[in-house]
């Protein structure tokens, strides 16, 4: 599979543009997503090298997500143009040179080798190394650690400020709690009405920890028309746990908006969904058709059908993906390896540590110097 590459939708003359590479995806989230979105905002065609289960593996333990997994979401951001399974983990010059890329793009955290050197060394000497913001609040170490700890503080109903002490923990991960705003969610949204001849589409649920399961579902449900608008109704968090239990959902609502917004087939969210699919919400978005995948449809709170007015009006349907990976496989898949997992954060937290801390003694002695050299 190495070097394999796949474009996504109409192959384009790339003659002037300017290429950017951004590689990586362990857990796929919605961080990637916006660091990929500011990717492609650097240039005009946007190629993602996705990193093997062997490679992800040797140098930051067990990977969540398969690689054929990964593939298939990475192929699904909407800002992504082409993909290039089995990329290397470690960015050089002749990957660049080899997918005709101008340069790489990563977020303003550290990725480290297996023995603690930083992967983009060589293309930051030769200048063809570009940063950009990453995501505060998410990573695939906190999105481990949320279903480890089995717990609810990361429900948007939970007002306390759940940022960590920066000591003793690495300044890229976990420090911070992921904050919403308007203009992150105008950055995601496609910005597109639907337009006459158009088939609105709903879909609603959790869409939680978003995975291949849901892109192979929206897939799906975008194939139902030849002109599609894909509507995704999210639920907010206490209905997810009324219906789900235990810690669900391991995103809150927020988190949740932005994973969707990034998916290629979606068009529109509605953030706060009401979990019956009512009169009300159908003629508002004068609805066309309803879709539900193969899971469970669980009641409403008066034991109610939530689908029975669309099935009323004979616009409900029951898509079958092929797929029926749900997020309780992905959550037992972190708990089956536990300890594995435990142990991965921890160890990449503490070779962040060490590197924060020579960058920061660095710094200090390079000031110390600046003063020395000034009192001359």
């Amino acid at each position: 599979m190495a070097g394999n590459h796949v474009t996504v939708g109409q192959e384009e003359d790339r003659a002037g543009c300017r290429v950017v590479w951004g590689d990586g995806y362990d857990m796929v989230h919605y961080g990637h997503s916006n660091q990929l979105r500011q990717a492609k905002a650097m240039g005009d065609y946007l190629i993602v090298g996705v990193h093997t289960d062997e490679e992800i593996s040797k140098h930051k333990g067990p990977p969540v997500f398969t690689q054929a997994e990964r593939y298939k979401m990475v192929q699904a951001i909407k800002w992504v143009d082409e993909i290039v399974e089995g990329a290397p983990y470690v960015t050089t010059l002749d990957t660049l040179d080899k997918y005709n890329s101008d340069f790489c793009v990563h977020g303003d955290d550290i990725t480290l080798t297996v023995d603690g050197k930083d992967t983009y060394a060589e293309v930051k000497r030769e200048g063809r190394y570009r940063e950009c913001r990453r995501t505060q609040g998410v990573s695939t170490t906190d999105l481990v650690g949320r279903m480890l700890l089995m717990t609810k503080t990361h429900h948007s109903n939970i007002v306390t400020n759940l940022s960590l002490p920066l000591s003793g923990h690495s300044p890229w991960t976990g420090v911070s709690q992921f904050l919403q705003t308007s203009q992150k969610i105008i950055q995601f949204a496609s910005g597109q009405e639907a337009q006459p001849g158009d088939t609105i589409i709903y879909v609603a649920g959790a869409f939680d920890l978003f995975h291949i399961g849901h892109v192979d579902f929206l897939e799906t449900v975008y194939k139902q028309a030849e002109r599609p608008y894909v509507i995704v109704g999210l639920h907010f968090d206490q209905e997810v746990n009324r219906y789900k239990g235990k810690n669900y959902p391991i995103m809150n609502i927020h988190e949740r908006t932005l994973s969707v917004l990034a998916c290629r087939y979606v068009s529109e969210v509605v953030i706060g969904a009401p979990y019956a699919v009512g009169k009300d919400l159908l003629d508002h978005f004068k609805v066309d058709l309803v879709c539900h995948g193969k899971t469970e449809v669980f009641p409403d709170r008066d034991t109610a059908d939530p689908y029975a007015e669309p099935k009323k009006r004979g616009i409900f349907r029951t898509v079958d993906s092929g797929n029926g990976l749900t997020t309780d496989d992905i959550v037992q898949r972190i708990i089956k390896n536990r300890l594995q997992f435990e142990a991965r954060n921890q160890k990449k937290e503490a070779k962040e540590i060490a590197v924060f801390e020579a960058m920061k003694r660095q710094a200090e002695g390079e000031r110390a110097g600046d003063t020395a050299q000034a009192a001359l």
